[in-house]
Protein backbone atom coordinates (compact mmCIF):
# COMPACT_ATOMS: atom_id res chain seq x y z
CA UNK A 1 0.00 0.00 0.00
CA UNK A 2 3.56 2.28 0.65
CA UNK A 3 4.44 1.78 -2.42
CA UNK A 4 1.62 2.88 -4.26
CA UNK A 5 1.30 6.22 -2.22
CA UNK A 6 4.62 6.78 -3.23
CA UNK A 7 4.20 6.22 -6.67
CA UNK A 8 0.86 8.32 -6.79
CA UNK A 9 2.78 11.09 -4.86
CA UNK A 10 6.17 10.87 -7.05
CA UNK A 11 3.60 11.22 -10.18
CA UNK A 12 1.85 14.34 -8.84
CA UNK A 13 4.98 15.95 -8.06
CA UNK A 14 5.88 15.42 -11.75
CA UNK A 15 2.27 16.61 -12.93
CA UNK A 16 2.60 19.75 -10.92
CA UNK A 17 6.49 19.98 -12.04
CA UNK A 18 5.14 20.02 -15.48
CA UNK A 19 2.16 22.43 -15.03
CA UNK A 20 4.51 24.72 -13.47
CA UNK A 21 7.20 24.60 -16.08
CA UNK A 22 4.37 25.33 -18.97
CA UNK A 23 2.94 28.03 -16.79
CA UNK A 24 6.61 29.23 -16.44
CA UNK A 25 6.68 29.73 -20.27
CA UNK A 26 3.22 31.14 -20.57
CA UNK A 27 4.06 33.83 -18.21
CA UNK A 28 7.11 34.96 -20.11
CA UNK A 29 4.95 34.87 -23.44
CA UNK A 30 2.57 37.34 -21.67
CA UNK A 31 5.35 39.32 -20.24
CA UNK A 32 7.20 39.09 -23.63
CA UNK A 33 3.52 40.44 -25.13
CA UNK A 34 3.31 43.05 -22.54
CA UNK A 35 6.51 44.94 -23.25
CA UNK A 36 5.81 45.15 -26.87
CA UNK A 37 2.65 46.72 -26.80
CA UNK A 38 3.82 49.26 -24.44
CA UNK A 39 6.73 49.83 -27.22
CA UNK A 40 3.83 50.10 -29.32
CA UNK A 41 1.76 52.44 -27.11
CA UNK A 42 5.14 54.41 -26.22
CA UNK A 43 5.87 54.70 -30.15
CA UNK A 44 1.85 55.78 -30.89
CA UNK A 45 1.91 58.17 -28.15
CA UNK A 46 5.30 60.03 -29.93
CA UNK A 47 3.67 59.76 -32.95
CA UNK A 48 0.78 61.33 -31.73
CA UNK A 49 2.46 64.21 -29.76
CA UNK A 50 4.10 64.84 -33.26
CA UNK A 51 1.19 65.07 -35.23
CA UNK A 52 -0.52 67.93 -32.69
CA UNK A 53 2.73 69.74 -33.02
CA UNK A 54 1.99 70.00 -36.76
CA UNK A 55 -1.50 70.52 -36.10
CA UNK A 56 -1.07 73.35 -34.08
CA UNK A 57 1.81 74.94 -36.15
CA UNK A 58 -0.25 74.30 -39.65
CA UNK A 59 -3.11 75.87 -37.62
CA UNK A 60 -1.10 79.54 -36.94
CA UNK A 61 -3.82 82.70 -36.84
CA UNK A 62 -1.10 84.26 -38.66
CA UNK A 63 -0.92 81.86 -41.40
CA UNK A 64 -4.40 81.13 -41.67
CA UNK A 65 -5.24 84.72 -42.14
CA UNK A 66 -2.31 85.06 -44.71
CA UNK A 67 -3.79 81.57 -46.49
CA UNK A 68 -7.12 83.73 -46.77
CA UNK A 69 -5.67 86.65 -48.12
CA UNK A 70 -3.90 84.77 -50.98
CA UNK A 71 -7.00 82.27 -51.75
CA UNK A 72 -9.14 85.19 -51.21
CA UNK A 73 -10.57 85.52 -55.06
CA UNK A 74 -11.07 81.47 -54.82
CA UNK A 75 -12.83 81.17 -51.61
CA UNK A 76 -13.86 84.85 -50.75
CA UNK A 77 -13.50 84.30 -47.08
CA UNK A 78 -13.25 87.39 -44.64
CA UNK A 79 -11.62 87.68 -41.46
CA UNK A 80 -13.68 87.14 -38.03
CA UNK A 81 -15.18 90.21 -36.41
CA UNK A 82 -16.53 90.44 -33.06
CA UNK A 83 -20.27 92.00 -34.24
CA UNK A 84 -20.30 88.71 -36.46
CA UNK A 85 -20.72 86.69 -33.80
CA UNK A 86 -24.19 86.32 -31.38
CA UNK A 87 -25.54 85.62 -28.03
CA UNK A 88 -26.82 82.13 -27.11
CA UNK A 89 -30.41 83.71 -26.46
CA UNK A 90 -30.62 84.98 -30.15
CA UNK A 91 -30.40 81.94 -31.09
CA UNK A 92 -34.27 80.52 -32.30
CA UNK A 93 -34.90 76.82 -31.43
CA UNK A 94 -37.89 74.65 -32.81
CA UNK A 95 -40.89 75.17 -30.87
CA UNK A 96 -41.61 71.45 -31.13
CA UNK A 97 -40.50 68.35 -32.05
CA UNK A 98 -39.78 66.71 -35.70
CA UNK A 99 -42.31 65.61 -37.09
CA UNK A 100 -42.01 62.84 -39.90
CA UNK A 101 -44.95 62.99 -42.61
CA UNK A 102 -43.83 60.17 -45.07
CA UNK A 103 -41.99 57.29 -44.10
CA UNK A 104 -39.11 56.10 -46.25
CA UNK A 105 -38.56 52.58 -47.06
CA UNK A 106 -34.86 51.61 -45.89
CA UNK A 107 -33.46 48.37 -47.44
CA UNK A 108 -30.11 46.69 -46.26
CA UNK A 109 -26.98 47.12 -47.93
CA UNK A 110 -25.95 44.35 -50.19
CA UNK A 111 -29.01 42.53 -50.12
CA UNK A 112 -30.54 41.68 -53.78
CA UNK A 113 -34.19 44.01 -54.50
CA UNK A 114 -37.56 41.34 -55.36
CA UNK A 115 -37.73 42.69 -59.36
Amino acid sequence: MKTLVYIFTILAVFGLAFWAYRENYATQQVLKETRVMRSDIASAQVRLSVLRAEWAYLNRPDRLRALAEINFERLGLLPLRPDQFGRVDEVSYPRSGLVIEEGVEVSAYGQEEDQ
